[in-house]
This record gives structure tokens, sequence and C-alpha cells, in this order.
């Protein structure tokens, strides 16, 4: 007999997915006022239920098991927070449960009340082929667009507040200094995934003042990037670097700078356009283009703006250089586009979307899910298996509720939890 998990059970409790004429074990008519509230804590699965049994009215909670004897082997008999447990609902009523008081625990087995259509849905989503990413994938495109477009809608603002914890640590490791908070962000973008870790210690340790000191010098601004880099610490025959060590020694001695340990950065397995050589300079052009950095974004309001103050190019040394003293062929280094769509999303928008949190402004959350609807829809493996069954984003706003559908409900199978699941389970049902 194939049993289903406790969780699919609150669940079928919950939305009241349930058929015909409910008697409990003992006989008694069940006539549901309310289900209760949810309990994700230690306690009953639901509080404050609602429950007529042969027409008397029962104010209290109620306790889900796969089975009834699961009352037994938690000792819920022997914790008071039980007690006051109206109806003890199961799939399978195994055994009787007797309460301190000697009455007979009311019980009721939801196995032959649950439609044969949502069973069917539930156990294929939980169980569909290895190779299958998305579990309802299959039935995707006989849902209504317009469901698909509001979940997705909730999905993006669902992801943006997923993305605001990692703000607000950095406000508070900056004290609340947004300008700071955003020097640090982007420049963890500006790592990509192989090197946004020392991408951010390169921006802790490289003082804001220093580089409004030396803004109106850019090689400077190279130098000091560079040298905290540690990467000006070997021996040069291009005369570029050794004037880059020149700069970086003078600017270290005055500023007492320790640089980070050249090790840190990883070039292995890297399109050259992606090493960190290449990147630095670029974020230290880019760094050279405004005084406040984030005051001069949050005044830049729409995507098209925003993409034209990214625009920035390495260095000229570099457009004929990957690395120092290892000559290629020439060509400017610019930033792609790709890229700063990676950082406009991942870095801008939801600092933007915090900040109009922390203000209680909505017009910077409105701005910054419009920047996210201005934007092409991202590529990469997951947004082509989501456009393989159906789902096809127009917009950088809907690629992202697609990433946090697939991977808070897709991967982990929560089926259960997901919008478009429940949906699918209850299709064909009514």
């Amino acid at each position: 007999m194939l049993y289903p998990n406790e969780s699919f059970l609150q669940y079928i409790w919950q939305h009241q997915l349930l058929e015909g004429e409910l008697r409990t074990a003992e006989g008694q008519l069940v006539s549901i006022e309310r289900p209760g509230l949810l309990n994700r804590d230690a306690g009953p699965d639901f509080f404050d239920a609602r429950i007529w049994l042969d027409g008397t009215l029962w104010v209290g909670n109620v306790e889900i098991h796969v089975k009834s004897s699961d009352w037994n082997h938690h000792r819920h008999s022997t914790n008071p927070a039980y007690h006051n447990v109206v109806l003890h609902v199961v799939f399978e009523n195994d055994t009787a449960i007797t309460l301190q008081d000697t009455h007979t625990l009311p019980t009721l087995s939801v196995a032959n009340y649950i439609p044969q259509a949502v069973w069917d849905n539930y156990t294929s989503l939980l169980t569909p082929p290895d190779e299958i990413a998305i579990p309802c994938g299959d039935r995707i495109s006989s849902l209504p667009s317009f469901f698909i477009n509001s979940t997705l809608e909730r999905l993006t603002l669902e992801r943006l507040e997923s993305k605001c914890n990692n703000v607000r640590q950095l406000l508070a490791d900056t004290h609340g200094s947004w300008e700071q908070t955003c020097y640090w962000l982007i420049a963890h973008y500006f790592g990509g995934k192989s090197n946004a870790f020392p991408f951010e210690l390169l921006a802790r340790s490289t003082d804001m003042n220093l580089i409004a000191r030396w803004r109106d010098r850019p090689q400077r601004i190279e130098a000091l990037f560079l040298g905290q880099a540690g990467m000006l610490e070997n021996y040069f025959t291009d005369e570029y670097p050794r004037l880059l060590q020149s700069d970086y020694e003078a600017i270290r001695q005055g500023a007492k700078l320790t640089p980070l340990s050249s090790h840190l950065w990883k070039f292995f397995r890297l399109r050259p356009y992606s090493f960190p050589t290449i990147r630095i300079s670029q974020f230290a052009a880019l760094l050279c283009q405004s005084h406040n950095l984030f005051a001069h974004l949050l005044d830049t309001p729409d995507a098209v703006q925003l993409q034209q103050f990214f625009d920035v190019a390495a260095s000229d040394y570099w457009t004929h250089h990957f690395q120092f003293d290892k000559p290629s062929p020439g060509k400017p280094k610019k930033l792609g586009s790709a890229f700063v769509q990676v950082l406009i999303i991942n870095a801008w928008v939801p600092l933007l979307f915090e900040y109009g949190n922390q203000h209680g402004n909505q017009s910077y959350k409105d701005q910054a899910v419009s920047i996210l609807e201005q934007l092409p829809p991202e590529r990469n493996n997951i947004i082509t298996q989501c456009a393989s069954v159906g789902l096809k984003p127009s917009s950088a706003a809907q690629s992202q509720a697609l990433l946090q559908l697939f991977n808070q409900h897709c991967t982990p199978r929560t089926c259960l939890s997901c919008p478009i699941g429940y949906k699918v389970i209850t299709s064909n049902t009514k």
C-alpha cells in the first residue's frame, strides 16, 4: 500500500480537499466549519479549528498523522500541548487512541475521502522519472496563462525579498552605509562565480576615501586595485605594470595598505575576458566615473541608462593583453551586455528594492521591479529547461521568477508549497 507523507495530509486538510460524507472511525458525522491555522512549530498541526461532530461543535486543535498509532509513538498523550486536540486526522486508522480521561479521541481516516484525481496528481508530481527536472512540466501548458503570469509576478517579489537578506547583512557590516554596501555588493558580482569572494575582499580592503582621492587619475585607481589584489608583486618586463607598481608603492606606503594574496584569484577554466586582471581594470574604470556610486545609481531610473553607466572598458594596456607581459591580439576589453545585466539584476536591483523597504518608499521597490521588466530574460540551463515545458520568460523579471520556482520548488520537490503545484494537484477534481 502506498502511503502519503504527513505533509500531504496536512495539505489535504488545510485546503479541505476531501469529498463525500465524512465520518469518524466511531461513526460520528463530521462537518468542518474551520480547519484551523497550520502550525509549523512544536505542538498540534492545526490550532483553533471548529469541528461539528454529530451536531455538536468542538473548538480546539487538530493533529495529523499517517497512522493513528503514530500518536502513541510520539507520546502525545503525556504532552499537555495535545490535551486540547478535538480531532485526529489520519490516513490509516490502525489503532484507537484513548486519552487520559479515558474517552476515545475522535479519529477521521481520510484515505477514502481523498479524490482520486488529487491522489493521482500528487503521486505523479512526487515520483516523476529521474530525467524530468520540472515534475509538472507535462501539465503546465494546460494551465491558464493569466494564472502563470500572476504566479511569476509573486515569485519575482519572493526572489527579490530573499536577495535582500544579503543586502541587510552587508548593511550591518558597513554600519548602515548605503554607499559602502553598494561598493562591496557590485564588487562581489564583478568577480563572477569564480572570484566573487576575493573581489569582495578587495573592495573591503580598499577604502573608498582613497578612490575618491585619486578618482581623476585612472591609472592610480587601477594601480590601487591591482596592487591590493596582490598582482603587482612580480618582476615585469612591460613598462605599464612597472608604472603601476610605482604608483601602488607610493599609495601603499602613505595609506599603510596590506595587499591580498595573489593565490586567491582563479584564472583556470575562465574565459580570458573574465580573467580577474581584466575585471579589476574594468572595476577601476567604473569607480572613476562617479564620486558617489550609490547616489548616482539611485538617480538612474531605467535599464537603458543603467546599462550605459556600466558600459566601461579596461585601460588601453589590456587591449593587447589578458595578463601582464603576455601579449594577445588587439581588442578593447569592454564589459559585455550579458555581464552588465548580471550586475544590474544581482547587485543593483536588490539593493534598490531593500532601500525602498527600509525607507518605506514603494516607488523604489516598483522601480526595481520595473528595471527587471525592461531587461531581457537571462540565459542559462535552468531557463532553458523551463522554456522546454512552456515557461518561456519575456523579461528578466520572469526569468528571475523561474529561477526562484526551480530552486525553491522543483529541485527540492516542494510541490505542496508551490502555487503551480497546488493548481496541478487540484486539477480535474471538480
